[in-house]
């Protein structure tokens, strides 16, 4: 094994003789890691099982795998349809905001178009929320009503929020704002956010209060202060 990477809800396992383990976990599919000869207790579908001299890594219960060929992954029928990982290390401010400017994107709606796993791979529904608060953008906005620079920050908080949230395992507000809403008293999911799940409390900038609307389907949250 030389490396494994992620593209969208896909990971990718690539081996040094030219080939690849595609598996997609679904809503049921695992990984386990435990010590090479212990196999966990589950009553689980073991899908695959890779082992090195001293530890093992199984999958369970994954509904899609497969091995293909390294330089064929970009035939892969659901790879091919993503857009670039928001996580992958190439992925740029400025090729974010060249996404934003192309023809299949540009007269869409950014709440339609931040849940699109076509323009960019990897961002769910409170990156969504909190990306958009970020740069100051109402949700109803497209790419087409924004200046340059409304573009540029736009494609600088998508990497800046996704990248933070990854990093800190889920918190997307800096650390000073986590220790704000720390204060204020709750959990976890207290203080992870920024507007997403905080219908009706105050705007970390302006206290006005956060709304809720179901756009483009899923529970978007946004400061109509803020992203006027």
């Amino acid at each position: 094994m030389e490396r494994v990477t992620s593209h969208g809800k896909a990971v990718l396992t690539h081996f040094s003789h030219g080939e690849t383990l595609y598996s997609h976990n679904q809503l049921y599919g695992i990984w386990r890691i435990a010590k090479r000869g212990h196999f966990p207790k589950t009553n689980r579908q073991l899908r695959v099982a890779l082992h090195t001299d001293t530890h093992s890594a199984f999958l369970f219960s994954a509904t899609d795998v497969e091995l293909w060929p390294t330089q064929s992954l970009g035939e892969h029928p659901f790879l091919k349809k993503l857009g670039p990982d928001v996580l992958d290390g190439g992925l740029t401010v400025a090729m974010i905001a060249s996404r934003l400017k192309e023809k299949a994107f540009v007269r869409r709606s950014l709440a339609s178009l931040y849940l699109d796993q076509g323009f960019i791979a990897g961002i769910g529904n409170y990156l969504r929320s909190e990306i958009l608060f970020k740069a100051t953008v109402p949700p109803s906005a497209r790419p087409a009503d924004l200046n340059a620079s409304d573009i540029h920050q736009l494609a600088r908080a998508t990497l800046t929020i996704s990248e933070r949230s990854y990093k800190s395992r889920g918190i997307t507000v800096t650390q000073a704002e986590a220790g704000e809403l720390k204060q204020q008293g709750g959990g976890f999911e207290s203080y992870r956010f920024a507007v997403f799940g905080r219908q009706g409390k105050s705007c970390l900038n302006c206290e006005s209060s956060i709304v809720r609307e179901n756009i483009s389907a899923p529970r978007l949250y946004w400061c109509r202060t803020c992203q006027d």
